[in-house]
This record gives C-alpha cells, sequence and structure tokens, in this order.
C-alpha cells in the first residue's frame, strides 16, 4: 500500500515538472512573438519612410542655389580614391586611384588617369546645365556655380562618381589646364618622366596659376569669372590665399604698405 502511494505521488511530480517546462516554453514563445511583431512594425515604418523620402528626391535638386559654400582646396589626398560607381541610392565603391599621366594617355593597372580626371570636370558643366534647365522649367531659381545641388543631381543620375570633395580638391588643377594648357602638359610630362604621384603634381599646380593671376593684379576671382569654364566652380581658398601672400611679398619688395585682406 505504501509502495503504491509512493509511485503515485512521483508520478504526479513528474507531471507537475514537465508542466512546468510546457509553461516556461509557451512564455518563451510569447515573448518572441511579441519582439518578431515589434521589428516587423519598425521594418514596415522603415520602408514607409523610404518610401516618402524617394517621392520627395526630385525636389532635393532644387534646393537653395547657394547650398555649395564657397569651399577651398578642401579634402585630402584619399579623395584621390574617393568613392564613386554603382547607382544613384546604392552603395558606394571604391573608384581606382589617380596617376600622373601624359596628355592623351590612358592609364594602366586599374589606374584613372589625368585626361579622365579634367573630363569629369566637362561633366559636371554639363550635369550643372541640366539642373539648371529642371529649376527654370519649375521656376525656381537656378544656380549659376557647381553646388551642392549640381552633385546631388549627378548622384541622382549614377554618377556617384562625381563629388563634391574629389572636384574641390583637383579645380585649381583643372583651372590651369583651361587657362594655359601648354603649362599644363609640360608640368605632367615632367612629373610623370620623374615618377612623382599625383599628390605632388596637384601641389605643383598652384605656381603657375600665382604667376597667371599676377599677370591680373593677383585677383583670382577675377581670372576664373573671365573663363567660361572656370566661372561656374568656386575659387579655391589656398589658390586665394596664395595670391594673397605673393601680392604682399611684392609689396614689400616695392616699399609698398601690404594689401588689405580679401
Amino acid at each position: 500500500m505504501h509502495s503504491l502511494r509512493r509511485a503515485v505521488l512521483s508520478d504526479e511530480r513528474d507531471a507537475a515538472g514537465s508542466g512546468g517546462v510546457a509553461d516556461d516554453e509557451a512564455g518563451r514563445r510569447m515573448v518572441t512573438g511579441k519582439k518578431q511583431a515589434k521589428k516587423g512594425a519598425a521594418a514596415a515604418r522603415k520602408g514607409k519612410k523610404a518610401r516618402r523620402k524617394k517621392e520627395l528626391r526630385p525636389l532635393d535638386v532644387l534646393g537653395d542655389e547657394n547650398d555649395g559654400d564657397e569651399d577651398g582646396g578642401g579634402g585630402s589626398e584619399s579623395t584621390e580614391s574617393s568613392a564613386g560607381g554603382g547607382g544613384g541610392g546604392g552603395e558606394r565603391q571604391r573608384e581606382h586611384p589617380f596617376v600622373v599621366t601624359e596628355p592623351g594617355e590612358v592609364a594602366r593597372a586599374k589606374k584613372n588617369g589625368l585626361d579622365y580626371l579634367f573630363h569629369l570636370y566637362e561633366q559636371c558643366r554639363v550635369f550643372l546645365l541640366q539642373v539648371q534647365s529642371i529649376a527654370k522649367l519649375s521656376g525656381h531659381k537656378a544656380p549659376t556655380k557647381v553646388t551642392n545641388q549640381v552633385f546631388r543631381y549627378a548622384k541622382k543620375c549614377g554618377a556617384s562618381y562625381i563629388n563634391k570633395p574629389k572636384m574641390r580638391h583637383y579645380v585649381h588643377c583643372y583651372a590651369l589646364h583651361c587657362l594655359d594648357e601648354e603649362a599644363s602638359n609640360a608640368l605632367r610630362r615632367a612629373y610623370k618622366a620623374r615618377g612623382e604621384n599625383v599628390g605632388a603634381w596637384r601641389q605643383a599646380c598652384y605656381a603657375p596659376l600665382v604667376e597667371i593671376a599676377a599677370r591680373h593684379g593677383f585677383d583670382v576671382d577675377a581670372v576664373f569669372a573671365a573663363h567660361p569654364r572656370l566661372a561656374i566652380w568656386y575659387v579655391p581658398t589656398r589658390l586665394r590665399q596664395l595670391c594673397h601672400q605673393a601680392r604682399g611679398s611684392q609689396h614689400a619688395a616695392a616699399g609698398l604698405p601690404p594689401p588689405p585682406m580679401f
């Protein structure tokens, strides 16, 4: 009799234990289900926001025409391998770095040459013209220079390899190419022959530009404004500073008071 009672009690304990485990598992499933439901709702909200952003995107192109602040040579040497390629909203791909090439030379081994670099500035001019046309059709004020609007528009068109840091970084090199192509080509050949990197060539492009500005009273802004392909670009701050220093040195040598700041 006692043995039978002990067996019954043991069975009851086992049943209670297994019931407890089942309850725990059910509780865990409920918590997991709630978490998944929350995640699903958050994903749906994100999807709605993304769709709304996409619908509003065309208006971004016609934002404030002055949003491309006058920023000088900004950017670091890392812009040589700035992100690029790929479509408008997609993940950026690493662009091949620039190397010093002679005029007409095609860069090899997954590199980009200087002819390609200068071609990007011509592309920017085309994108600016397109942004201006869109702005006029929409009754908005059209930008007169390559601003953030133009870079956004270029990215929207799939040209994400055209970006502000890189284009501002080399704009003075493009300026030399436009103002004195012969001097620009000679510099390219010399630096290619010496095996110099693109950073050294970039720095060397400043001196000839200061000399050009000197022939116009060091008014580098006027030099840019007078050239149809340069008028759409902001003068790099570094170039303006170098022109001011050169003018100051010239005044000091002539015994004149220093020129006023910009």
